[in-house]
């Protein structure tokens, strides 16, 4: 009973000071707790500021916002939830956090229209347990990052071309060819990464022919992942059985392996996360990458990255067996189950998932995947039609990837997987410890 009086105590005077600090309308009674700094909040402060200024709203219908400081959100936010914290009505909330939540928040239906704004695999991040928990705002998947200007000579010069072919025949067994990297497949990807690889190949212009994020975790193993679906991997089957012994989780570990002992990733890859593979990309050391859809806009930045500026071409990830796949996950807002104000609440929910809203979030600097018949009317984004594109087609959630259990079970993999990589254990073994710890982590 203390700690729950402590942490309505500590919810209470964060939300009343945040508040005042973040409020877009002093007599609003809808209270919207979300992220501070970077794009999310310049956007939602814009979305909400065009709620609020809607002809005939009434005043107790209006929004005003709050943010928790990043370091520890989501700790705060379940601690302040699971103690029926009524200080703010409708909360940030995450793909792979969302069954944490779930059991403190109610459950929405969303209008209709809301499935032609983003799809229905966009809409999945947001669900669990087969019900919609709220409005996906901001959504990240994968691109394969290449050099064009690389690419073009190595499909032009025959001199290139006949050293590649002898690489992938050495390395991977087979009699490869380049290909457009719109075409490739992860065999192809590893012959290109290994072609640009100078420790193999002296002619190469750039160091290394591909960067890997394997460092111990939890958002490297989303990045891995995007390689092992397409090679049919998945965390449960139909019965709730752990499939992550498999032959795609294999071959994908594997072909990470290869790449790292060969050389074609930097050697201390093992301590690299998103920052350490851009700045690798961005100084012109490397020649391919999969890497995050937020890296687009710096890495294309003159500024920024002089030495790919202009030479970037963003992809679709590469084809496994079962086609092509890429990891998403959203940000989106859910209604708090304690909300004293559900109505005004879910009103505001229902406009946010239309497309006016999601126009004007776009418009101001968010990440929202949204049908090409939208992003078609926002010419200063380009990079959302992909974005809404690949998520439609290729995006996947793991299943169990909403549990309360899996941010536990992306933290248990880059645990064993890094340490495979490292060679501080075999495969068998590493899968056998994965699979004890995601039984344990994904039990009904």
């Amino acid at each position: 009973m203390k700690r729950g009086r402590r942490n309505r105590c500590r919810a209470l005077l964060a939300g009343l000071a945040l508040a005042l600090a973040g409020s877009t309308g002093a007599m609003a009674d809808v209270t919207v707790l979300g992220w501070p700094g970077g794009p999310e909040e310049t956007a939602l402060r814009a979305t909400a500021k065009a709620y609020n200024e809607r002809p005939g709203l009434a005043e107790a219908d209006k929004v005003r916002l709050i943010f928790f400081n990043r370091e520890g959100f989501w700790d705060k936010l379940q601690a302040d939830l699971a103690a029926g914290s009524t200080e703010f009505d409708l909360n940030l909330i995450a793909t792979y956090s969302l069954g944490k939540y779930a059991p403190f928040m109610q459950p929405v239906d969303l209008p209709a229209d809301s499935a032609k704004v983003f799809g229905e695999k966009v809409l999945k991040t947001m669900q669990f347990d087969g019900k919609q928990y709220g409005v996906p705002t901001d959504l990240s998947l994968h691109f394969m990052y290449v050099r064009k200007d690389l690419m073009e000579k190595l499909l032009a010069d025959d001199g290139w071309k006949k050293t590649y072919g002898e690489i992938a025949q050495k390395y991977l067994g087979k009699p490869l060819q380049p290909v457009k990297p719109d075409e490739w497949t992860w065999d192809d990807y590893a012959a290109t990464a290994l072609f640009f690889t100078k420790s193999i190949n002296r002619a190469s212009p750039t160091r290394y022919g591909t960067v890997l994020q394997m460092k111990n975790l939890l958002f490297n193993m989303m990045v891995f992942q995007t390689m092992a679906r397409s090679y049919g991997a998945d965390w449960q089957d139909a019965t709730g059985k752990i499939t992550v012994d498999s032959p795609a989780y294999r071959t994908s570990l594997e072909l990470y392996k290869k790449l790292y002992d060969a050389g074609a990733s930097p050697k201390d890859s093992l301590s690299y996360e998103y920052a350490e593979a851009n700045a690798a990309f961005g100084a012109g050391q490397v020649a391919t990458m999969l890497q995050w859809n937020a890296a687009a806009a710096d890495l294309d930045n003159p500024a920024k990255n002089a030495a790919v500026a202009g030479k970037i071409d963003a992809l679709a990830p590469p084809k496994g067996p079962e086609g092509r796949t890429t990891h998403i996950h959203g940000l989106g807002f859910g209604l708090n189950k304690a909300s004293t104000h559900k109505e005004g609440a879910v009103k505001f929910l229902h406009w946010l998932a239309g497309a006016e809203a999601m126009k004007i979030y776009a418009e101001a600097g968010g990440s929202p995947a949204l049908d090409a018949s939208l992003t078609s009317s926002l010419p200063k984004r380009p990079d959302l039609a992909k974005i809404g594109d690949f998520a439609g087609q290729y995006g996947f959630v793991m299943t169990g990837g909403t549990s309360a259990g899996a941010l536990q079970v992306y933290e248990a993999q880059a645990k064993a997987f890094t340490g495979y990589w490292a060679g501080q254990a075999d495969l068998d073994a590493t899968l056998k410890e994965t699979t004890a710890k995601m039984q344990e982590l994904l039990k009904k």
